[in-house]
């Protein structure tokens, strides 16, 4: 693209219930560094933000607390602003859902909504706690999935089989706040007619998000698109529905619109809409794979009503795991934002998601010895080693860098070239090659300086060593330009040490000779794996000094008793797996062959991506339950289903004693 853009940018907003943990920062950092790379190009980026506080959850947790939901909120604001601010993630505005200038929004969508007769009224049977005296929403509510039988499951999904289901499905329902068995009560809702965006959606939908999230959409227009709840009954923490009393906007309805809010208020007194809807205007959200369906057909349904300016894209990025699984408090590896700023520069974690980053919906893993070995040897050993033995030495010499030699000058022009490749990589959001792009100039460098050893050329030709020490010096000076939007406190170190102004992208095409530097100041120490131990031990800590205290009987979750006679109707065999793969576009499933003896095999799907690598699982054996009736998936036909224990998190297959024989039936 040339000339000067004007670009919106939006991350997805952290709910104000809890503190930001490195999950979180994979969200916000992505559109951090592309953001900071428009800034460097001259373009114009307002890039916002805002709490959002709204829903059950909020309400509850306040009242726990004895506070209100008003008090709650605005303290998870202003410690969500001061965790961004020292992970240097470098919002326009920071808002909240909660406010004015949000409900006037809500209210003008709302309004258009109904004027275009894009609403409805329907009553439904609800889920109601009379202990509570409240309407339960469906993550109030536990049970057993109604596909798989796993316990202890939400009422809008199972986390292990991954289907999507209603609260009134759930086996076995009990309200997660007092335990007791909710009943049905009729309510009157208000829905959005989404069948009614269909033409619009099944074109919008592929122009304006990447190929496999498009794909991945698409199987929701294989059907009628359900009409979307967007109102939820008093009492609710939110905006209360013009000529609807005790009516509340459901969270997923205002949240989103807090990106118009938070844009409106940044323009201190301006009006988005003329900024928004301006066709010269790009509008990008960053969001997780998690939360596609409600930004890629309830946001842009809710905008094409009141004829505001779709998005120009929807960013998807995968979720991030820790050493392979999913974040847990129980091993320590939910790791608040805070406790690791505490004992680590979060420059070092910039830096290595960074380098996992891409434009891919894949999940990113944070490898705790991975991260040890890839900051010390690469952004130490490599990279900022380039400017400590370069500026060290050179200060010994009177701090003055003299002129390249041709050798060097061909090195230099060598990292300048890479500009517009790098430059490329960030604007795609293809942040990983970017850095292996960098880290390529490093290694030229560090051969550079090893070929001519410096150290021993300064004893007798101090003019060739100055151009050595030259040239390095500004292949790291190019280095650290490129390197700006990922780490800007580090290149700000560098500006001090050159005595230059702020870097922009241009910057690099410069070449810096006869030029003293500042008294070189180490830049950045090792990071060692003692220091992430007290992440993780204090991270362990945090977690164990918050648990609720727990019934024992009441946590087993014990299924009613049942007779000798039900137990006899389930037959339970020994298999054998005898191959195992991923399962293309499912999150959490491994397709599993199962041998079950005298060549009878069935194909199960499992829930076990998370804990098992399919390699990993050929050969062995385990339980499954032989004679469960088939199920229709989107990926094929499940024909029966292992056994395993744990809670989505910590899951663990049962495997049989090794004299155990394929087709061996368990009694």
């Amino acid at each position: 693209m040339t000339g000067k853009r004007s670009i919106v940018v939006t991350p997805a907003l952290p709910y104000a219930n809890g503190p930001i943990h490195i999950g979180h920062l994979v969200e916000y950092s992505l559109p951090d560094f592309w953001v900071r790379f428009q800034r460097m190009r001259g373009h114009t980026v307002h890039f916002v933000c805002a709490a959002d506080t709204h829903g059950t959850p909020i309400m509850m947790n306040a009242k726990k607390q004895g506070i209100t939901p008003e008090s709650l909120v605005e303290r998870f604001r202003t410690e969500h602003m001061e965790t961004f601010k020292k992970f240097e993630i470098s919002f326009d505005h920071y808002g909240s859902t909660n406010s004015p200038t949000n409900k006037k929004i809500s209210d003008r969508i709302f309004k258009a909504l109904d004027n275009k007769k894009l609403l409805e009224t329907k009553t439904q049977m609800q889920a109601y706690c009379e202990t509570d005296g409240m309407f339960l929403p469906d993550r109030y509510i536990k049970g057993t999935c109604p596909k798989c039988g796993s316990v202890d499951q939400y009422g809008d999904g199972c986390e292990v089989c991954g289907t999507v289901y209603s609260a009134a499905d759930l086996k076995n329902p009990h309200c997660s706040i007092c335990g007791r068995t909710p009943i049905e009560k009729a309510s009157e809702h208000l829905f959005v007619k989404l069948e009614d965006f269909r033409p619009y959606l099944k074109e919008w939908v592929p122009e304006h998000t990447s190929p496999e999230v498009a794909k991945k959409l698409a199987e929701w227009f294989d059907g009628e698109l359900q009409s979307w709840c967007i109102s939820r009954d008093d009492p609710y923490f939110g905006f209360e529905i013009p000529g609807h009393p005790h009516k509340y906007y459901y969270v997923w309805f205002d949240a989103p619109i807090g990106y118009l809010a938070a844009l409106e208020e940044s323009l201190k007194g301006g009006d988005f809409d003329t900024l928004w809807n301006d066709p010269k205007t790009e509008i990008y959200h960053s969001i997780g794979k998690d939360i596609v369906y409600h930004h890629a057909l309830f946001w842009p349904s809710m905008l094409k009503s009141a004829d505001l300016a779709t998005p120009t894209g929807i960013w998807v990025h995968g979720m991030l795991q820790v050493n392979g699984a999913k974040m847990s408090k129980s091993r320590g590896t939910s790791v608040f934002a805070t406790t690791f700023q505490k004992h680590l520069d979060p420059v070092y974690l910039r830096y290595y998601l960074a380098c996992k980053m891409s434009s891919s919906i894949d999940d990113i893993d944070l490898n705790f010895d991975d991260f040890v070995s890839r900051v010390n040897s690469d952004l130490i050993g490599k990279i900022t080693n380039v400017a400590s033995r370069g500026a060290q030495m050179l200060q010994k010499l009177g701090g003055a860098m003299g002129e390249l030699s041709s050798e060097a000058k061909e090195l230099v022009i060598k990292a300048q070239d890479l500009g517009d490749e790098i430059a490329q990589c960030y604007e795609e959001r293809e942040f990983a090659k970017a850095m292996i792009l960098i880290r390529s100039i490093a290694d030229d460098a560090n051969k550079y300086f090893d070929k001519y050893e410096p150290w021993k050329l300064v004893k007798t030709d101090e003019a060739a060593t100055r151009q050595i020490l030259t040239g390095i010096l500004n292949q790291f000076r190019i280095m650290a330009i490129y390197l700006k939007p990922v780490m800007p406190s580090y290149a700000a170190k560098v500006e001090a040490l050159f005595q230059e102004p702020g870097y922009l992208w241009e910057s690099s095409k410069m070449i810096i000779e006869n030029h003293t530097l500042a008294p070189f100041e180490h830049l950045l120490k090792r990071v060692e794996p003692a220091q992430v131990e007290k992440i993780l031990e204090e991270t362990k800590k945090i977690h164990a000094a918050n648990a609720p205290a727990v019934d024992p009987l009441k946590a087993l979750a014990l299924q009613p008793t049942i007779s000798i006679d039900d137990f006899q109707k389930i037959d339970l065999r020994v298999a054998r797996i005898a191959a195992a793969q991923h399962v293309e576009g499912a999150g959490k499933l491994l397709q599993l062959t199962l041998d079950l003896g005298n060549g009878v095999t069935r194909n199960v799907f499992s829930g076990i991506k998370s804990a098992y690598k399919p390699e990993d699982l050929v050969g062995k054996m385990t339980v499954m339950v032989a004679n469960l009736a088939p199920r229709k998936m989107k990926f094929g036909v499940s024909e029966g289903m292992v056994l395993a224990s744990g809670d989505g998190e910590n899951i663990a297959l049962l495997f049989p004693d090794t004299k155990a024989e394929p087709g061996q039936r368990i009694n």
